[in-house]
């Protein structure tokens, strides 16, 4: 059976909700009768924590108005996960603050826990190894993102100045109607202002936006990630590659790397598709394309051709034994 002192935590976890809850609620949730409940909202009173008491039919107890609830006490799972989720974030590129202010938060999180939580964390932390290092990225400006997703949910449209990946800047009506994180960069997605064109939009690159009145419908088919991988994608890099390959579209691009590559059907080559992609480098490409296990020809560029050829090679020459010296 559970302590009184864990009731009373149980309450006050319930009271976090936020939102009046009536004492009858609060007694079978808490799983005491109501005098029992009176008695535990008391202990919280004693404690620091002010109630706000409701009278009538549904009345009930409250926190009070702007009271700042002291840190919670977390379990070993909890603490796990909200460090684990700022460490992760700060090494993906997601974090918006600094990496100063992402340590300050996990050094306050270490404070409220139990010595024997924290070493553990601590040990989480220094053995952990992630597989991806982190990009280096301009990070965006909390309150920026902040404002955006406040707009994306309220369905406002934002007003910016804009810098182009060029360098070009411009002032912009945006509609937006997603937010997406990806490979440690945060996108807007949605429409612009005076075209109507589906646009995708970096936040980092966002100054000065201001919420204006009216609003505006999103697309039942709309997909936010969708967008921006595929403006990813299609963006201008240093070689332009296309394949043919013989397969299911659904197959070929589940393994291809995400953002990088578009899948359309080849309409003169029924049962192939035509895979084009934007890279900065060719050397990586020539793997991928075998490891499809799907037949594939090279429209271009000639450069990877080449490079297929080698790769070619390379595996023949790996299936001849080894000769004696």
């Amino acid at each position: 059976m559970p302590r009184p002192t864990a009731r009373v935590l149980a309450l006050l976890e319930i009271l976090q909700s936020g939102g009046t809850h009536t004492v009858a609620e609060l007694a079978r949730r808490v799983g005491v009768d109501e005098r029992t409940l009176r008695r535990y909202a008391g202990h919280l009173g004693e404690l620091g924590i002010p109630l706000e008491v409701t009278r009538g039919r549904y009345g009930g107890y409250r926190l009070a108005t702007g009271y700042r609830m002291p840190p919670l006490l977390l379990t070993e799972e909890e603490a796990l996960a909200v460090l684990l989720g700022l460490v992760a974030g700060r090494r993906a590129g997601l974090v918006t603050t600094s990496v100063t202010a992402a340590q300050s938060a996990a050094a306050k999180l270490r404070r409220v826990l139990p010595r024997g939580v924290d070493r553990r964390l601590d040990a989480i932390e220094t053995a952990t190894a992630f597989t991806a290092p982190p990009r280096p990225v301009v990070e965006p400006a909390a309150g920026t993102l902040l404002l955006f997703a406040e707009a994306v949910r309220d369905r406002r449209p934002v007003a910016v100045r804009y810098t182009s990946a060029d360098g070009r800047h411009s002032e912009r009506i945006v509609r937006p109607f997603g937010l997406v994180a990806h490979a440690g960069r945060w996108y807007v997605a949605g429409e612009d202002g005076t075209s109507g064109a589906r646009r995708t939009f970096r936040v980092d690159r966002v100054a000065a936006p201001r919420v204006l009145d009216g609003g505006f419908d999103v697309p039942a088919d709309f997909d936010a990630a969708a967008q921006v991988l595929t403006a990813i994608a299609r963006a201008p890099h240093r070689h332009e590659v296309s394949v043919l390959v013989q397969g299911p579209a659904d197959r070929v691009a589940a393994t291809l790397p995400v953002g990088v590559a578009t899948v359309e059907p080849a309409d003169e080559r029924p049962g192939w598709v035509r895979v084009a992609l934007r890279v900065e480098e060719l050397d990586w490409v020539p793997g991928v394309l075998a490891g499809l296990g799907l037949p594939f020809v090279v429209e271009r560029p000639d450069a990877l051709r080449t490079l297929v050829r080698a790769l070619a090679d390379r595996l023949a020459a790996a299936t001849e034994p080894l000769r004696s010296p």
